[in-house]
């Protein structure tokens, strides 16, 4: 089963980067690869159980769901339900830790799922520069300005 783990820190307060990234419909107003997003069924966007789906910038579809949110320990657990990846059973964790020296977060991502031993390392890789890396790139630059 891989494994794709990406950790950075951001020079912002918890709070702050966990109000921004805690909407599980709020990716299009922090993450660069996506267009849009929609809640299924008018459910509200941190219940767990709910469906998100968006469209990255190239017009590709995803479905996820929303599996753990938790204030207190700032996580968000999450899988895929459709991609164009050629993967399955797909679960990521997005978690927040506070660092004390100084106001700033740790953030880490992480996934595994199931996939061809062929299309693992591709699909490793992409997932961790193009998805969770850009994401922290993104956060940060919109905390540093």
């Amino acid at each position: 089963m891989p494994r794709v783990y990406v950790s950075s820190v951001i020079d912002a307060p918890t709070q702050r980067v966990w109000d921004r990234i805690r909407d599980f419909n709020g990716l299009p107003r922090w993450h660069p690869a996506i267009r849009d997003s929609r809640i299924e069924d008018g459910q509200p966007a941190d219940k767990v159980g709910c469906v998100r789906d968006f469209h990255l910038q190239n017009g590709d579809r995803i479905r996820e769901r929303l599996l753990g949110l938790s204030d207190y320990d700032y996580f968000c657990t999450y899988s895929i339900l459709e991609s164009p990846m050629p993967l399955t059973d797909y679960v990521a964790t997005l978690r927040l830790t506070p660092v004390t020296d100084g106001e700033r977060t740790f953030v880490e991502w992480s996934a595994e799922f199931e996939c061809a031993a062929a299309e693992a390392e591709g699909l490793v890789s992409g997932i961790g520069q193009n998805v969770f890396q850009a994401g922290f790139d993104a956060l940060k630059r919109q905390f540093r300005g």
